[in-house]
């Protein structure tokens, strides 16, 4: 079990330190208004995800309910094409098919604990949107989902799975209409009912304790990868571990438990859009610099008198002007090396692991599989990637975009 304590420095890689801060990164920049809710969950978040009870319930929803542990395949044909040993982290095989469950349940979970019965919650590619809506239906409470008018066109199936699950989804008609004002519209929606909502952050960005939260429910991810690479290879060591980061939740949950072992090398992959240059991008480690954004410092695309500039990306869920503050940290400290794919890229990567193992990714996912063509790797090697979700959400957009 992962550990309560904090440090009173600059944090750690894996937990941020009081104040919330993974090095230069983090923070709690909130108006008045919500600091009430976020300290309620500040000082409250540690002791009850760590009871017996919660720990119970949380594990018997993710074994009987999720169906986890998810498994860790070892993908052969691929391997074969890229002359190293490639495990894929099958989080699309999890109920509602993305890593978003293992959090949206933990939190929920909280919620009830706190009293809260009515749950808001923001969603770019839809996943954590119906991660949301499904443990909501689940336990009998209230849902309203925010996200971005752009998405739900080209989100449409999990926008019908939302609705079907009882959820109330609420277009976000400003600015790019994309993740970052659905975030926008959920933030503004909590300070007007503050009493008895929560609100399911789904990655590892805004206010502290959020975070920290999220990642923790997610490290269930690499928790089990060292458990399953040592049934299969007899180490619990992989050489490489490779992920998509957007916001950053499912990069920080296959991270997490390797952060404190220097022989594992951590990539995490961004998304370029139409190129790092070409203003359509959402490559925030190229682009970005040190500022606000959603209740944290962290590294946000903006420009000099620090006003964001919009991203592009192919993937709904990377389309965000910012990265969660422990990766900003990870990238600054040199922990974890970021490189970047377009959405070409990301595309034909998606179609090579479709046709070479029969499984057909998310488009997020897809760009951590892009990666592949960037690393030099070796026949000894092994490398574990977190495939994050399934591409049922994406099949329209595959089928305009790949003749």
């Amino acid at each position: 079990m992962i550990s309560k304590s904090f440090r009173l420095n600059k944090g750690t890689y894996t937990q941020p330190n009081i104040f919330g801060y993974y090095g230069n990164f983090g923070g709690a920049f909130i108006p008045e208004m919500l600091h009430r809710n976020v300290e309620e969950l500040r000082e409250n978040y540690i002791n009850i995800i760590y009871d017996h009870s919660f720990q119970e319930e949380y594990k018997s929803l993710l074994k009987n309910y999720v169906g986890r542990p998810s498994p860790l395949y070892f993908a052969k044909r691929i391997s074969a094409h890229y002359r190293s040993k490639i495990y894929l982290k099958r989080e699309d095989l999890n109920h509602t098919g993305a890593h978003k469950i293992n959090n949206a349940i933990g939190q929920v979970l909280l919620a009830n604990r706190l009293g809260k019965r009515r749950i808001i919650a923001e969603t770019g590619a839809g996943q954590h949107g119906v991660a949301t809506a499904t443990v909501c239906a689940l336990m009998g409470l209230e849902c309203v989902v925010f996200m971005g008018v752009k998405d739900i066109e080209r989100q449409a199936p999990n926008v019908a799975r939302m609705r079907m699950l009882g959820a109330t989804v609420v277009p976000a008609t400003s600015g790019s209409q994309t993740l970052k004002d659905a975030t926008n519209e959920a933030i503004r929606d909590w300070i007007n009912n503050p009493d008895d909502t929560h609100y399911v952050i789904g990655s590892v960005v805004g206010p502290h304790p959020y975070p920290d939260m999220v990642a923790r429910f997610q490290s269930i991810i690499s928790e089990e990868v060292r458990q399953q690479l040592f049934e299969q290879t007899g180490s619990e060591l992989p050489n490489l571990v490779v992920a998509c980061v957007g916001g950053g939740s499912n990069a920080a949950g296959i991270f997490y438990h390797f952060l404190d072992e220097p022989s594992v090398e951590l990539v995490a992959v961004e998304a370029a859009g139409l190129g790092i240059r070409s203003g359509k991008s959402a490559a925030t480690t190229k682009l970005g610099t040190t500022g606000i954004l959603h209740g944290s410092k962290s590294l946000v695309m903006q420009t000099e008198d620090g006003q964001v500039v919009e991203p592009h990306s192919i993937s709904a869920g990377l389309d965000y002007p910012g990265i969660g503050p422990m990766h900003a940290h990870l990238f600054e400290s040199g922990r974890a090396k970021f490189l970047s794919a377009t959405d070409d890229e990301a595309l034909q990567s998606a179609l090579e692991l479709t046709r070479l193992e029969g499984i057909i990714p998310a488009l997020e996912s897809a760009h951590a599989l892009a990666a592949l063509n960037q690393l030099q790797l070796r026949d000894d090697q092994v490398l574990v990637l977190c495939l994050s979700g399934r591409g049922d959400k994406d099949l329209d957009t595959y089928m305009k975009t790949l003749k």
